[in-house]
């Protein structure tokens, strides 16, 4: 007769201890609280990368819950109008400038000069490097949650020209750091 076989149970599954059981349930909760923060902070942060020559910096981190204060790189979207858009395409990236211009503050012209509470910032230029008018921007107080966007770069696209204007809140997507 030949011998008998004993058949083998599965193996139980190991049980976990108490304390193993909380460091699970704790790694596991560390997990979700760093992926829900990693989302948060993606959602309220960017980094943008300047593809023109009017700021000599070429990448930022933007803060996009942070309006500016005087002198920060602002990251904003141009409003639509037909000379972005020969420019820029039809969705043009988001600009980067800096604060020269803030609520309450003064914009005056004199002649060509664009001063922001008597000190010049800009030089307006009759025509686009492809001929097209540039029509000056607005003057006098900077309304409320409004701000004069620019750079020094003699070709800025900015502030200083009509078709950019006061860059109001809403257009705003937020408030740099130059990385490089």
């Amino acid at each position: 007769m030949p011998p008998a076989t004993e058949r083998c149970a599965p193996a139980a599954p190991a049980k976990l201890g108490p304390r193993a059981r909380w460091l699970a349930i704790g790694v596991l909760g560390a997990g979700l609280a760093a992926s829900s923060a990693l989302s948060q902070w993606r959602d309220e942060h960017a980094v943008l990368i300047n593809t023109t020559e009017s700021l000599p910096n070429w990448a930022f981190f933007i803060d996009k819950g942070r309006l500016p204060e005087r002198g920060d790189f602002v990251v904003f979207n141009p409003p639509k109008s037909a000379l972005i858009t020969a420019h820029f395409g039809k969705n043009p990236a988001p600009f980067a400038k800096r604060a020269l211009g803030v609520p309450g503050d003064v914009v005056t012209r004199e002649g060509n000069k664009v001063q922001v509470n008597g000190e010049t910032v800009a030089t307006l230029k009759p025509l686009t490097k492809r001929g097209e008018q540039l029509i000056p921007g607005p003057t006098g107080p900077i309304p409320e949650r409004c701000y004069y966007l620019g750079t020094a770069h003699p070709d800025g696209f900015d502030s200083r020209y009509a078709a950019i204007g006061f860059v109001c809140a809403d257009r705003i997507v937020g408030t740099g750091d130059a990385l490089l």
